[in-house]
């Protein structure tokens, strides 16, 4: 890919990442795209060789979607990135990288603090069972009920554990813990019914990863 068709490709679907996000796109060993955001900026240009202390690196290197706070030593500036790598015919082609300030980890750490009727109720991971982007909101069903985020869907993503939650279509993400079902929905799709009965489809465009996520 060269320069114009990798921000051309970022600029389609910017509106997945958080707006504080910075984007870099990668091939196996340098950096091809950088566009810095106004909360945090790395300074890399194209054509940087990627350190192996980035999580940029760490992701190439385990082929597979990480995330983690990497500190001052590399950049010179702390942050938060996560990383899912580029795989074209069964190979690794490249990766890209949204990259956070590392002051928002102080917003989300191991809950979820829900706006519930008039009340806020915090809410750990574990018993959250799906989130739903609907109406411009981001809905919470949770084992202690159902609530709002001001978060975007994206947002929220970069701080879910990597091992339990996993984005199945554009407006869900489900914790697979509360999956109870996984019927055929195409040929290439899904649809889950959740331990409440809810339904959630599995769109085409992440039906692969989420095969692979679940081993089947």
């Amino acid at each position: 890919m060269n320069r114009f068709s990798v921000a051309a490709m970022v600029e389609s679907f910017r509106e997945l990442f958080p707006k504080e996000a910075s984007i870099a796109v990668s091939d196996v060993h340098r950096f091809l795209y950088y566009e810095p955001s106004k909360y945090v900026d790395l300074k890399i240009k194209p054509g940087d060789e990627i350190d192996e202390n980035t999580v940029t690196f760490k992701a190439l290197a385990v082929r597979q979607k990480t995330s983690e706070h990497i500190n001052s030593n590399v950049f010179g500036t702390p942050y938060y990135g996560t990383s899912d790598p580029i795989i074209d015919a069964g190979g690794t082609a490249g990766c890209v990288t949204a990259i956070l300030p590392s002051k928002q980890l102080r917003f989300l750490s191991t809950f979820l603090t829900i706006q519930k009727d008039h009340c806020w109720v915090p809410v750990p991971y574990e018993e959250m069972m799906f989130l739903e982007a609907q109406n411009r909101k981001t809905w919470i069903q949770s084992e202690r009920g159902i609530g709002t985020h001001k978060f975007t869907l994206s947002e929220i993503e970069l701080y879910l554990p990597d091992d339990s939650f996993i984005r199945c279509h554009r407006s869900y993400i489900v914790n697979v813990n509360y999956i109870s079902e996984i019927q055929p929905d195409s040929h290439s799709t899904f649809l889950l019914i959740m331990k409440d009965r809810t339904k959630i489809p599995v769109s085409q465009t992440y039906a692969s990863q989420f095969r692979k996520f679940l081993s089947f």
